[in-house]
């Protein structure tokens, strides 16, 4: 899955031998605290310190992008700075030169949140513990028939001696990339993985079609609390599409005003609610009348 860019904007501000903290922004988990100060010799440091906790806790690995440095009436040279953030790196700066004793002075800023990836290789290799071999994409996924059939009755139906891939050594499940079906099996089986927002609306998917209710259950968790960034509109979306109804009571709680219902009713996702959650928007609406 593609991850959006965050994007930040400052506002133009005057830079001169007495200025240093500018700015503070936070967008989508991430907050950056801008710098300025300016030498002996004219030149300007700056610096952006950055707080990503909140994407890392959902797996992000490290943050890639640029940015782009501007001042009014072109007074000094627009610039572009290439930023990689990790665990151990969180400070960007850049040393401009120039011949002013001020400048006013803009940022923006492009980045995007890389998640880690998991090693399913290793995770579904061959063990003693293991009786089966799914192939997906040609890889083979080796696991254990009983543990898989206990968490979706596709599973359990797949492996039935009822059916000829039950009786099968290697069982070919079709129609499905490796990494969406491993991201899938990677939520039980063996060590369970935690979804992020990067992951989620795939693995409410990949556990309808398969019948792991598993699933579904851990990725209404993760948009239950306090680290998914996803807006209520897009939650209730998938609240509705997926039966999440813990979801959709959180969701339809968000709704505080008369204003706010008004513009959910004229959203284009509303119009693709089912009868029944619209009524509960509805409803919603009537309280504050």
């Amino acid at each position: 899955m593609t991850n959006s860019a965050i994007e930040f904007k400052s506002r133009s501000h005057n830079v001169n031998g007495n200025t240093n903290v500018l700015e503070t922004s936070a967008k989508n988990g991430v907050a950056c605290v801008w710098s300025a100060t300016m030498g002996d010799s004219r030149q300007i440091d700056l610096s952006w310190k950055f707080n990503w906790d909140k994407l890392e806790s959902q797996g992000v690995d490290k943050i890639t992008g640029f940015i782009y440095v501007s001042s009014i009436f072109n007074r000094l040279t627009a610039t572009r700075i290439y930023v990689e953030l990790s665990e151990n790196n969180q400070e960007i700066t850049k040393q401009v030169d120039g011949g002013s004793t001020s400048y006013t002075v803009y940022y923006e800023c492009s980045l995007i949140p890389h998640y880690k990836n998991p090693d399913y290789e290793e995770m579904f290799a061959s063990s003693d513990q293991n009786d089966s071999i799914l192939v997906v994409d040609g890889k083979k996924l080796h696991v254990c028939k009983v543990f898989l059939s206990y968490h979706s009755e596709y599973f359990r139906a797949l492996f039935s001696s009822n059916y000829k891939e039950g009786q099968m050594d290697e069982i070919p499940i079709g129609e499905v990339s490796y990494e969406d079906f491993a991201l899938l099996l990677s939520t039980f089986y063996p060590n369970p993985a935690f979804p992020n927002d990067s992951t989620v609306e795939k693995l409410l998917e990949m556990g309808r079609r398969f019948l792991v209710s598993s699933a579904v259950s851990s990725a209404e968790h993760h948009l239950i609390s306090n680290n998914s960034l996803i807006d209520n509109e897009k939650m209730m979306q998938l609240a509705d599409e997926y039966g999440m109804s813990k979801l959709l009571l959180m969701c339809i709680r968000k709704i505080n005003t008369v204003e706010d219902a008004k513009k959910w009713k004229k959203s284009q996702t509303y119009e693709h609610l089912s009868a029944e959650t619209k009524l509960k928007v509805y409803e919603r609406l009537m309280e504050f009348i």
